[in-house]
Parts: C-alpha cells; structure tokens; sequence
C-alpha cells in the first residue's frame, strides 16, 4: 500500500480523499495546509508519495518543490493535483522533479491510477481533454512539420504516452507486440528532438501537439 501525504488547503476536497483513498489501497499517513506544514509532514512521515495543490496562502509550491522533495525520502516520488491549467506549469514542475502533473478535473479514477503509477516508478502528465492550451499564436503546435515527420503509429504512440500508457498498455491498444512500440517510441523521441518519454510527454503537453482522450 502506498503512503501519502498530502497537501492541499480545500477543507471539504482534503476529507473526502482522506475518506475514499485508503478504500483504494492508499494510505493518507498526514495532511497539510500550507507549504510550510506540507514540508513538516513529509520529514516526520518520509511518505511514498506527496501529492501537493499548487497554490496555498504561504505561496505557488512550484517556488517550492526542491524544498519539499528534501524533506522527504530520496525515493519519495510528488505529484502536483490542481484545477490549474496553466501547461507552463506542467513543464517546469517536471523539469525540477515532479513525478506527476494531475489536474483535479479528471476525477478520482484517475489520481488513484497516477498515484499508483508514480510509486512503481512511471511519470505521469493527466489533465482533461480541453486542458490542453494553444500556444501564444492560437496554433496547436508552433512546428507543424514535426506532426508531418510522424507515422500515424507514432502519434498514436505519443498520445497514449500522453495519457500515462506504459509499453504494454500501447501494445495491447495497437495490436502490436512491445518491440514494436519500443520502436515507434524510439523514432518520435528521435524526431521530436528529446532523450525520454518524459520529456516527449512535457513538449506534447506544453504544445498541445496531440488531442488527449
């Protein structure tokens, strides 16, 4: 069972995950309502996992996260849960460490399933459909001749990575073996310029390059 805690300064939002979480195999071990008291209860509890809001009235815990991350256990993974949709955010959050990017938009099914996946080591980037913003010209994706160098399988494997899929989920929704999503990954990673699925995930997200379902 996963260890969490968390942070959030929603009174009536902070007990109903309190109430429903462990029914899903989550243990809350403390909850906070500051940043300051969100860094406390992580250095007394040494969680699995920290699933922060971003905004409280001691400040934007993007200010905030290294803080937060050393207090915690190096192996302690923190997920950002927030109506925020601002997809800058998204970007710099996992640049600095952040495991996940969760909006609070797309329902408990959803936290359960990234706080699970964060803690058997997988990022996760989930928001809702329309959260997804345009860049500052209103395009979806400023380079369109990248979407162009994409295989239809290929972006098809970037939206699923979008949408939290691992290699074996993408195999079984393709109808293809796990090689073969390995290789399509590898080849939009290389068009695409970046070094892992995170970072693909990060660029997609930040340019609304794929539609997410």
């Amino acid at each position: 069972m996963a260890r969490l805690v968390l942070g959030d300064d929603h009174t009536v939002f902070v007990d109903a995950l309190t109430t429903v979480l462990p029914q899903r195999g989550i243990e809350v071990v403390g909850t906070a309502d500051t940043i300051a008291s969100t860094v406390e209860m992580v250095r007394g509890n040494r969680p699995d996992v920290c699933l922060l809001d971003r905004f409280f009235v001691d400040g934007d815990v993007l200010d905030s996260l290294d803080e937060v991350m050393r207090a915690g256990d190096p192996r302690m993974r923190l997920v950002l849960l927030t109506a925020d949709r601002e997809t800058a955010a998204i970007r710099r959050a996992m640049r600095t460490g952040a495991a996940g990017y969760v909006n609070k938009m797309c329902g408990l099914t959803a936290l359960v399933e990234a706080v699970r996946k964060v803690s058997s080591g997988e990022p996760v980037t989930r928001l809702p459909a329309l959260a997804v913003e345009r860049n500052a010209d209103g395009v979806a994706f400023g380079d369109e001749a990248l979407l162009e160098e994409l295989t239809p399988r290929e972006r098809e494997c970037l939206r699923l990575l979008v949408n939290g899929a691992h290699t074996k989920t993408m195999a079984r929704d393709l109808g293809v073996s796990d090689a073969t999503v390995r290789t399509h990954v590898q080849g939009l990673l290389t068009k695409m310029g970046v070094h892992s699925r995170l970072e693909a995930v990060s660029l997609a997200v930040r340019h609304s390059l794929v539609d997410e379902t």
